[in-house]
């Protein structure tokens, strides 16, 4: 599969289709796939980058969230990766890995010399390890799914 076209937009540049495509991609992976019973639109859309990877066709195949420092609460110092995805029919074919490439470098180009960080599923600690995130927690629970936070210095 060839590379993905990335765009990363603040809410109020998306358009309804788009936006909705995001949501149902998310609601597909988390909530259908991953069996999470939680509040998707949690309030930080508002505020937050919102990473999209389409295919040619223009179909949403790799989506993550970019948190600005401090939107969480002051506790958060750093801007924040979240709600990182892949399709399931784009799986296997490298689409996390440029995701999660490029989601790196939108993070430096929003917050030059800023670490990042993110919560990250635990089995997939090695992979975020990858791209230098580092563990700075315990793992821990989160919706039923075994997590651990990480650091990208």
């Amino acid at each position: 599969m060839a590379g993905l076209i990335w765009h990363c937009e603040r809410l109020t540049a998306l358009s309804a289709p788009q936006l909705y495509q995001i949501l149902a991609l998310r609601a597909r992976v988390f909530v259908l796939e991953q069996r999470c019973v939680y509040l998707d639109p949690d309030g930080l859309d508002l505020e937050a980058w919102h990473l999209r990877g389409l295919n040619e066709a223009g179909e949403l195949l790799a989506y993550a969230r970019l948190l600005p420092p401090g939107l969480k609460g002051p506790a958060q110092t750093e801007p924040a990766i979240g709600r990182v995805l892949t399709a399931p029919e784009a799986r296997g074919q490298g689409q996390g890995q440029q995701l999660m490439s490029q989601a790196v470098a939108e993070g430096r180009r929003l917050w030059p010399g800023l670490a990042q960080v993110l919560s990250a599923q635990a089995h997939l600690q090695r992979f975020y390890a990858g791209f230098g995130f580092v563990p700075i927690s315990d793992v821990y629970d989160e919706d039923g799914i075994a997590h651990i936070d990480m650091r990208l210095p």
